[in-house]
C-alpha cells in the first residue's frame, strides 16, 4: 500500500514563503530550518522531503527571487532602458537580502545553492531584448550580448555598492550617481 502524501505543493509554497520572509528579515546566514518548519506549522522532515535540504531550499528561494526580479524587468521593459535601470535598482533596494543571495550571498555562508541557469538568464531577458532592438534600430554591429553584459555590470556594480553603504566621493547622492549612469548608458546605446 502506498504511503499517503502528506507534504504537498501547498506546504512547499508555504515553506518557500516562510524561508523567504525569514531571509528578508534575518538575512540568509541566519536561516534555521527548524525555525522555518515551525513557522510553517510542520517539521524539518517536510523540508527534506520537499526540497532535499537547506541548500536546495535556498536554491528555490533564489529561483523565486529571480522570477520576481524578472517580472519587475518585464513590467519596465516597454518604457525603455532608463525604466529598466530604475526597476533594477528599485527591486534591489526593496529586497536587499534576496538581491544579495541571488548574486553570491550564499558563497559567504559556504552553501552551494546556485540559481537555475535558465531562471537567472530569463530575468535578464527584458534587458537583452531591449538592447538587441536598440542596436538593431541604430544599425550597430555591436554584440547585443556584450552590450547587455556591460550594462548589467554597471547597474549591478552601483546597486551593490549602494547596498553595501559604500560612501561616494564628495558626498555624491546615490540617486544622482545612478541617474548619471543611466544617462550615460542611454547616451551610448539609446533609450529603446
Amino acid at each position: 500500500m502506498a504511503r499517503p502524501l502528506t507534504h504537498d505543493a501547498a506546504l512547499r509554497e508555504t515553506l518557500l514563503g516562510t524561508a523567504t520572509e525569514q531571509i528578508t528579515r534575518l538575512g540568509h546566514g541566519n536561516l534555521v530550518l527548524r525555525d522555518v518548519a515551525a513557522a510553517a506549522g510542520t517539521s524539518t522532515s517536510a523540508i527534506y522531503a520537499l526540497f532535499g535540504g537547506k541548500a536546495q531550499l535556498l536554491t528555490a528561494v533564489i529561483n523565486e527571487a529571480f522570477v520576481s526580479f524578472g517580472h519587475s524587468q518585464e513590467m519596465a521593459a516597454p518604457e525603455g532602458m532608463t525604466a529598466l535601470g530604475r526597476a533594477y535598482r528599485d527591486w534591489a533596494l526593496e529586497h536587499p537580502a534576496l538581491y544579495g543571495l541571488m548574486f553570491g550571498g550564499a558563497l559567504v555562508a559556504g552553501i552551494d545553492c546556485p540559481a537555475s541557469p535558465d531562471v537567472a538568464a530569463s530575468a535578464l531577458g527584458p534587458l537583452h531584448a531591449t538592447v538587441t532592438a536598440t542596436l538593431r534600430r541604430s544599425g550597430s554591429s555591436q554584440s547585443a550580448r556584450l552590450a547587455t553584459t556591460t550594462i548589467w555590470g554597471q547597474v549591478h556594480g552601483l546597486v551593490s555598492l549602494e547596498l553595501a553603504q559604500v560612501p561616494l566621493p564628495g558626498n555624491t547622492a546615490w540617486d544622482e550617481a545612478y541617474e548619471a549612469t543611466l544617462r550615460s548608458i542611454v547616451g551610448l546605446y539609446g533609450e529603446r
